[in-house]
């Protein structure tokens, strides 16, 4: 007899479901009876908000939905940061959860890890969430949720499995996984962002997170333009060292410019959010004239007034919209060289330094994915740098901004991607929320490099308060010892200063190891330095 739960797991490896990320518990045993014996690689995270966060690693890294196991209450809860950063992504995300017997839900009896209503909770994060009652809402459940993250704009979804259900035998009838369905694109729409592009002198194209895999495609269409890209922190690396490539966020004064002065401006799978495009909370993004917007999301598109709004995924909009576009030549370069100067420039010294460092990492580990949350180096990156694989540069200092995420998505990365360099980048504090998931990258045997930026506390929050007059509190946490917490990890450990000889010296100790390895960058010394050249000046 097959069970409920045994079917569930045979159902995702037909979905091309290979790995899952789950911390097992008494609420989805039933799921793990089928597990054990499929050929979905169980990976263990040390809490389920790692466990999601590794998913998302995955997802990004892979191309396919990474998935969760999660008990319900409190395992499901943990996993809520985590699909929230997920959903502001656009990043494909399964979460299946137990629950309580179905004649309890939601009468408040004090059940083990009861809530009042998992699913109404799960749905205000989630793209679909589905309860599988019985063996005949197995197929039509997962059919939903993978057509939710498969055919429109990502995101998180999820499912739970009550305790009682997932014991019962599975009588439903198993089918092919129904066949993703593309939304086709408006033909009309595209001759008609063709004749706007045709007429532009000075277009600019700004490409998003949801344009990435369409890289190629990008880069051909900015060629036949004469266009500078502007790339979002999810879609850096689209262009690299491309004459045409701007790698800088649109909140730079010089980046708004250069989008303000263009005569059209065609922005592909970006959803023009205050994270990429004003993080300082100016008010002042740059307006737009002649706005072609290409977006799956129709949602979104109706977000953001457009000349142009067009429903249509990146890849497929570029393919229909290139032979239309008539090659010429002008001074689209020089625009892009222009820009890229002055970002650079208005990053200012402390921010460069972070981004020289970035470029020794980079040139001491081509091709890598590098993956972080709110830190220095990753703040620094964000607003100015050019990663040389596309799709190879994700954190969580924009969206969500959700700390602790970088070490367990760097991990998820590592697992999709086995034989790619992955780098971590992470601050002392944001490291302190997630750390002990180093261990699940040793009981993996994966070659992680954790680069721990230590300033001993939350130094840009501290600059912040300074510079608003507010007395600084709670900014200070003390670190631990990183090198004896890597020597109870049982991992190879470097020390560096802030400087990027220094950086590449100790990335070829580690990379010189089997497994996981911490590098801490003594950021601390320099900083202390610069406040004692200012008292005694």
């Amino acid at each position: 007899m097959t069970t409920i739960g045994e079917a569930l797991i045979q159902e995702l490896e037909r979905r091309a479901v290979d790995c899952v990320f789950g911390i097992p518990g008494v609420h989805t045993i039933e799921m793990y009876r089928g597990l054990a014996s499929s050929g979905i690689r169980h990976v263990t995270p040390r809490h389920e908000q790692g466990a999601a966060f590794m998913a998302d690693g995955y997802a990004r890294a892979s191309g396919k939905p990474g998935v969760a196991f999660v008990i319900t209450g409190p395992g499901f809860t943990n996993t809520l940061t985590a699909m929230a950063q997920a959903r502001a992504d656009s990043v494909p995300m399964l979460v299946v959860s137990g629950v309580n017997a179905l004649d309890t839900l939601g009468r408040g009896l004090g059940h083990l890890h009861e809530l009042p209503d998992q699913l109404g909770l799960s749905r205000s994060v989630a793209l679909a969430a589905e309860r599988i009652s019985c063996a005949a809402d197995l197929i039509p459940a997962l059919e939903r949720v993978f057509a939710a993250i498969t055919s429109a704009r990502p995101g998180p979804v999820h499912i739970e499995l009550p305790l009682d259900v997932a014991g019962l035998p599975f009588e439903a009838t198993a089918r092919e996984p129904a066949p993703v369905q593309r939304r086709s694109v408006d033909t009309g729409a595209v001759a008609r962002a063709a004749e706007l592009l045709n007429s532009a002198k000075q277009p600019v194209v700004l490409a998003g997170g949801g344009s990435i895999a369409a890289a190629d495609k990008i880069r051909a269409l900015a060629e036949r333009l004469d266009a500078p890209v502007v790339q979002t922190v999810n879609a850096r690396g689209a262009m690299f060292g491309h004459p045409l490539g701007v790698p800088a966020s649109p909140s730079l004064r010089s980046i708004r410019d250069l989008i303000a002065a263009a005569d059209v401006v065609l922005a592909l799978g970006t959803e023009l959010g205050p994270t990429d495009y004003d993080m300082y909370d100016d008010g002042n993004a740059a307006r737009m004239q002649n706005l072609i917007r290409v977006d799956i999301c129709g949602d979104q598109l109706a977000r953001h007034p457009a000349e142009l709004p067009i429903q249509a995924d990146a890849t497929a909009f570029l393919g229909g919209v290139m032979d239309a576009v008539t090659p010429r030549s002008g001074d689209g370069a020089a625009r892009a060289e222009t820009a890229r100067t002055a970002a650079r420039a208005e990053i200012g010294m402390d921010m460069g330094a972070a981004v020289d460092m970035l470029d020794a990492l980079r040139t001491a580990l081509p091709n890598a994915l590098s993956i972080g949350d709110s830190t220095q180096p990753i703040y620094a990156g964000n607003l100015y740098y050019d990663h040389d694989r596309p799709g190879g540069w994700f954190n969580s200092a924009t969206g969500y901004g959700a700390l602790g995420y970088g070490i367990p998505a760097a991990i998820g990365a590592a697992i999709a991607q086995p034989d790619v360099p992955v780098t971590c980048l992470v601050g002392d504090g944001g490291a302190q929320f997630s750390l002990p998931e180093v261990m699940t990258a040793v009981d993996e045997s994966l070659p992680v490099v954790f680069i721990i930026w230590n300033s001993r506390g939350y130094l840009e929050i501290d600059r912040s308060m300074q510079a608003a007059n507010v007395t600084v509190v709670g900014c200070d946490p003390t670190p631990p010892d990183f090198e004896l917490t890597a020597k109870s990890f049982g991992v190879p450990y470097v020390s560096c200063a802030l400087e990027p000889g220094d950086l590449t010296a100790a990335l070829h100790r580690c990379r010189e190891q089997n497994g996981p390895s911490v590098i801490e960058v003594r950021a601390y010394e320099s900083y202390n330095s610069e406040q004692e050249s200012t008292v005694n000046a």
